[in-house]
């Protein structure tokens, strides 16, 4: 159920990202994260997201404070005119500015303006960015934006200016321009200024919320590739529709879906089963079955609402099959942590209703330990899939679940003989279940943390000899090939080989668009990360496929506004 593709695997996304030096959270793409820890490691502190997180958006203090004591008119001196008048009455204007008096500072300031001559542009350039402060603290957020902007225009690389406007912009809710406000302060900061981080990962986020929400409403139907349907379908090993054996001389409704669907002609599906849940009841032997199946289909094609509809019409009738009721409740436990992730205790009460009526059922425990792991419960996990197990003793898939969150479990209390008891655990299921493409993959993923990557690579070598056809394989190998020996003619060259096959293959796109802004290319990046926010199915997925998108559309942007070449501003390789 809760995987992050068609292996099945309980590796979150982010975590593959990291062997290619993606951010962990939705941050401001590979490029913040890259300088920032670069700058870390060079004095000894790695700048890490928590580091980030813990940081305080510091007001931006006034320019050009110097002391008034010094600055003042002597009693016997002459009249002060041009820059010199103008420097006075910038220094009143911070007077009152610090006094709280932020109508007499801006008098101030426009004063200090009016005075200073035009071909002092450095000098202009403070005061209108000291004016937008004052600004700034009436909340005259378009007053704050126009003085920004004619501060930038005297100084392209004030960098107060571009932070103090990306303020104001994200005030307004104009965020795409506050995102490249934030991404100019940060490429003119290096990438040093831990607080200008912080701002722009927020912005990102807010943006990528955005974006993702629109999306969501818009979205397309559209069907996953045969083999993620095939993966997701084999996570269930009492699927009661799946295992129903129906015959008939008229292929119609439920008869001709359950054909289709055991065919794998998936897209044709919906259709047969609405046939049979909008005939008549002397018509109708399937429609509960119909029901589930079309739930089903239209929980991998993102219709959740009609999903949710399909699965609650079975597992609220306490006259259906019990076999029945708790698939559709395991389905809709899948179905609450898809929509929403913030909220798993939604998906827990779909889980424990399950297990009142079928307690027999193992999947109820497999899909629930997979949530477990998902929200650090270890314990519960093991508990759970352990039961599973029991319940399901020919099941690799379980098998491999159990030994990789009793893997966990060992590494979080730094066991180190645990972790290798799991580790030749990992061998013996090799040989118990040589077909798994399961247990060749996370086992490979936990070899790859432990930097075994010799022998995380053979194993997913062998993987895509039990299923050739496997794209989630070639760009998991990929990544190593990037994280092992950095070279990324291969990785590509594989993620590459994932797309060829599958060409509905999300992940790959976002992986491959992921490594082409690691290599400057932002225009084929943000090519990838739409093609991969036209397949993703989730609204949170969408919010993270859309934060690399805005990231490198910012990026190329600043780019081109500020006359730089992406290299740049990209890290050396």
């Amino acid at each position: 159920m809760m995987t992050t593709g068609s292996t099945g695997s309980t590796f979150p996304k982010w975590q593959l990202a990291l062997l290619i030096g993606a951010p962990v959270a939705i941050g401001l793409g590979y490029l913040y994260w890259r300088k920032s820890a670069d700058q870390g490691e060079g004095s000894g502190e790695r700048l890490t997201k928590k580091k980030l997180a813990d940081l305080k958006d510091k007001t931006i203090s006034l320019d050009g404070d110097s002391s008034e004591a010094k600055q003042q008119q002597q009693p016997d001196a002459k009249p002060l005119t041009g820059r010199d008048l103008a420097l006075k009455h910038k220094n009143n204007g911070n007077a009152h500015f610090r006094a709280g008096k932020y109508d007499l500072a801006i008098s101030e300031y426009d004063a200090a303006i009016e005075h200073c001559p035009t071909y002092e542009a450095s000098d202009r350039a403070t005061y209108y960015q000291n004016r937008a402060a004052a600004y700034e603290q009436l909340q005259n957020w378009g007053a704050v934006i126009k003085d920004c902007t004619n501060a930038i225009e005297c100084n392209p690389g004030y960098t107060k200016a571009l932070v103090r406007r990306a303020k104001a912009y994200e005030q307004q809710k104009d965020l795409e321009k506050a995102l490249e406000d934030i991404t100019a302060a940060c490429i003119v900061d290096q990438f040093q200024n831990k607080t200008t981080l912080v701002m722009a990962d927020r912005i990102l986020r807010e943006l990528g919320q955005q974006h993702g929400k629109e999306a969501m409403k818009n979205k397309k139907e559209i069907y996953p590739s045969k083999q993620f349907i095939d993966s997701y379908l084999s996570s269930f090993t009492n699927d009661p529709v799946r295992k129903l054996v129906v015959a008939s001389s008229e292929p119609k409704g439920f008869i001709k879906a359950k054909a289709l669907f055991d065919k794998g002609e998936y897209e044709a599906v919906v259709a047969a089963c609405t046939e049979e849940i909008e005939s008549s009841e002397s018509e109708s032997d399937y429609k509960l079955e119909a029901l589930v199946l079309r739930g089903t289909m239209y929980n991998l094609i993102a219709c959740y609402e009609e999903a949710k509809q399909d699965l609650d019409a079975v597992s609220e009738l306490e006259t259906a099959d019990k076999r029945l009721r708790s698939n559709a409740l395991i389905k809709r436990a899948s179905l609450a942590m898809q929509t929403q992730p913030e909220t798993p205790g939604e998906c827990f009460k779909y889980f424990a209703r399950a297990e009142e009526i079928d307690a027999s059922n193992g999947d109820i425990y497999h899909h629930r330990g997979q949530v477990y792991i998902l929200t650090d419960r270890m314990d519960d996990a093991i508990a759970d899939f352990e039961r599973a197990y029991a319940l399901c003793p020919t099941s690799g898939i379980i098998a491999t679940h159990l030994c990789y969150a009793k893997y966990c479990q060992a590494n979080q209390n730094k066991d180190e003989r645990g972790m290798e008891r799991m580790k030749k655990r990992f061998d013996e299921l090799l040989e118990q279940y040589a077909d798994c493409v399961e247990c060749y993959s996370i086992l490979a993923q936990v070899l790859t943390e432990q930097t075994k990557f010799a022998e995380a690579d053979s194993c997913f070598e062998r993987a895509l000899k039990v299923d050739p056809n496997n794209a989630q394989i070639y760009v998991h190998r990929g990544v190593l090939q990037l994280q092992w020996k950095g070279d990324f003619e291969e990785g590509v060259k594989l993620i590459k080989k994932a797309i060829q096959i599958d060409s509905r293959c999300e992940f790959a796109y976002e992986t491959l668009g992921t490594i082409e802004v690691q290599r400057g290319n932002l225009v084929e990046a943000i090519r990838l990360f739409e093609q991969a926010i036209e397949l993703a199915r989730t609204e949170i997925t969408l919010v993270h496929l859309y934060s690399l998108k805005d990231a490198a559309v910012a990026q190329l942007r600043v780019a081109k506004n500020m006359g730089l070449s992406i290299g740049n501003i990209q890290p050396n390789f």
